[in-house]
């Protein structure tokens, strides 16, 4: 069982090993396993790679993540700007259906909505969104369409659970409709997010509640 200094230790040395931010700004404090961000980035895509590191790290059990996005003035972009630059970078990728998602920015904030047949769309919408010059937050409420059929969604995030690492045992399936519910231990929180992520791959999921615990 690691302490909450050693985990602190190393998620601080996690985030000074991340080439693509600066960690100076980022202060990192651990109870119970949970890790908590504070202080400023310069860009949201910083804030996101943050988050990423402190997942990868063993025995973080959750994440409170207080940074802020503070833009240098040669980033900030006005809303407009910001907005034809996200619709031109969606039109691009193939993999998100032409005119499947509208985009609203307010003061760099930027909202999705739409709705989309995959859950990897939605995902990939995001991802398109988050290097952008002038953006400080993403609201992604674009929606997967439904397909319910809750006896085939349960078995097929199980079988997909199974062809990892996770058994019966560690991780439960339960579905309603096409609303996914995780319940079970493991051992990190890089295992929750990937029993998250497996799920949402599964047809016909609307919404995954993960209630994993990291044991």
């Amino acid at each position: 069982m690691m302490t909450d200094h050693q985990v602190k230790e190393d998620v601080t040395a996690e985030l000074d090993w991340e080439p693509s931010i600066e960690a100076d700004h980022i202060g990192v404090a651990v109870e119970g396993g949970v890790v908590t961000l504070t202080g400023h980035v310069d860009s949201y895509w910083k804030k996101s790679a943050a988050e990423r590191a402190v997942g990868r790290v063993n025995g973080v059990k959750g994440l409170a993540e207080e940074l802020e996005v503070r833009l240098p003035g040669h980033m900030r972009k006005a809303d407009d700007e910001i907005a034809k630059a996200a619709l031109s970078r969606l039109s691009w990728d193939s993999a998100i259906p032409t005119d499947s998602i509208k985009v609203k920015v307010q003061k760099g904030w930027v909202t999705l909505t739409g709705e989309v047949e995959w859950h990897f769309q939605k995902d990939s919408a995001e991802r398109e969104i988050r290097p952008l010059m002038g953006v400080t937050s993403v609201s992604n409420n674009v929606t997967v369409k439904a397909r319910p059929d809750t006896a085939k969604i349960s078995a097929d995030v199980s079988r997909a659970l199974h062809r990892t690492r996770f058994t019966d045992e560690n991780v439960k399936v339960t579905a309603v409709d096409g609303m996914v519910r995780l319940t079970g231990h493991v051992p990190t929180w890089s295992d929750r997010g990937l029993a998250y992520r497996t799920a949402w791959a599964a047809p016909g999921v609307t919404s995954v509640q993960n209630d994993i615990s990291v044991a």
